[in-house]
């Protein structure tokens, strides 16, 4: 049902005709990121966890043929096939059956129907040439151009109406990202954000047509460079100034919280450690140790650190967030970054990974969810622990930050920005009202 004409639209910006790319300093009232009522919570939720028990069962039984009910009580009761209480009825995640082949290596062999895990399909989960020419100080930068596209749907709001679209930009970094050379985009024009966001995005506006859908999208190429790191736990030495880095050692509610349940695993992994890159080796290991599973959206999670640390399973992002959590808990700042990864095959992804910091060696890039690499060279196999392939994409250095231009509404998603967000003058529009394509290309 096409929805009701509503007023005229109110101006959101002042001098609304925004146009151009600035690399001038920007001010802005700033949007509250992580903001986000407990009703829409909810609503969210519902869309996520929208699987009967009948469901589930049918579907368990449809993939594993010699499946009995008493596979389906072992396995809710284990906690592996994930649940909410949701208007007083038991819902399933929309991904626990899909999620329970991750999770449980027994019920991933008896599944009937083969499938391409997603570790077996990104090649550089495994130990990979690429990873050695880093580690050989070889050129294995490369040249990438990414094609962005989201398209509105016909008729989510009315006619006539503005959409404010924000499309995730990348980050110059100096020796991790450069060269970025913003090639075309529609509507022609964007507001580029300036290199002091950090989530940086590309902002457009355009009006709404009645039954077509609204299409915005960006072009650019950029150069993305590997970081390699030889860590010497002897060489580890404490902080010289914890002042200077307070802001990446704190406590950042909601989702980096000192909580007694952190508390408590810190201490059975830490033990009496107190080499600081041990710790973080260790820190590193227990993490990579969660079995990775798709996730339910961020913003429906009170705390993403416990959360990760709980539930049984992690994304990539709840992985990282719950490692910076703990390394920060023994003194080791961390901080955030995100984006995309590639390969040189089909493989793509969002993705979310980290940085910490040690001295004598400065800050360094962490991916606890390529995790140790299987191989007993002790160097490549603790290479994501201070080194960085060059398959990156990378559009935020923070999480939960403000967009410049602010947004007026709550956030689709409120801890990453990785697809885009999109509103109206009387709202967000959330996943369901829109599509996203990424396409790539690696061309050096």
């Amino acid at each position: 049902m096409r929805p009701l004409l509503h007023p005229v639209l109110l101006a959101m910006l002042a001098g609304s005709a925004l146009i151009g790319c600035s690399s001038e300093p920007q001010s802005a009232p700033q949007d509250n990121a992580e903001q986000i009522s407990e009703t829409e919570r909810k609503a969210r939720m519902r869309r996520d966890f929208q699987w009967t028990e009948a469901r589930v069962k049918e579907k368990l039984a449809e993939l594993i043929p010699d499946y009995t009910e008493a596979d389906f009580e072992r396995w809710d009761a284990a906690g592996l096939l994930e649940y909410q209480i949701i208007d007083g009825e038991k819902r399933y995640f929309n991904r626990a059956v899909s999620n329970l082949f991750y999770i449980d290596d027994a019920a991933r062999d008896r599944r009937i129907e083969p499938k391409s895990w997603y570790y077996s399909i990104a090649p550089l989960y495994q130990v990979h040439p690429h990873h050695q020419a880093i580690m050989n100080n070889e050129d294995t930068s490369k040249r990438i151009r990414i094609t962005y596209e989201l398209t509105v749907k016909p008729d989510v709001i009315p006619a006539e109406q503005t959409l404010r679209v924000w499309l995730p930009f990348p980050r110059a970094i100096p020796g991790q990202q450069t060269d970025i050379q913003l090639l075309s985009a529609s509507p022609t024009d964007p507001l580029i954000a300036n290199e002091q966001q950090l989530q940086r995005t590309a902002y457009f506006e355009q009006q709404t047509k009645a039954g077509e859908p609204t299409a915005f999208s960006i072009s650019y190429e950029y150069t993305a460079h590997a970081i390699h790191n030889r860590i010497d736990a002897a060489q580890v030495t404490p902080l010289k100034d914890p002042a200077a880095l307070a802001p990446y050692l704190g406590e950042r509610a909601p989702h980096m919280v000192f909580n007694e349940t952190l508390q408590a695993l810190n201490e059975r992994i830490v033990g009496d450690e107190t080499n600081l890159y041990r710790i973080a080796q260790k820190l590193f290991a227990a993490v990579d140790d969660i079995p990775w599973a798709s996730a339910r959206e961020y913003s429906s999670i009170a705390n993403i650190s416990e959360y990760a640390a709980t539930a049984g399973h992690a994304d990539c992002g709840q992985q990282t967030l719950l490692l910076m959590t703990l390394m920060r808990m023994n003194g080791i700042p961390t901080r955030w970054q995100s984006g995309w990864e590639f390969s040189d095959g089909k493989f793509n992804t969002m993705h979310d990974w980290g940085w910490f910091y040690l001295e004598p060696y400065g800050w360094m890039p962490m991916d606890v969810t390529h995790g140790q690499l299987n191989t007993m060279d002790d160097a490549l196999r603790w290479f994501y622990l201070g080194s960085l392939d060059a398959y990156r994409l990378t559009f935020n250095d923070d999480f939960s930050q403000p967009f410049f231009p602010a947004k007026q509404h709550t956030r689709s998603e409120t801890v990453d920005s990785q697809r885009g967000e999109v509103e109206w003058e009387l709202g967000n529009l959330y996943f369901d009202k829109w599509n996203y394509k990424m396409t790539w290309e690696v061309i050096e």
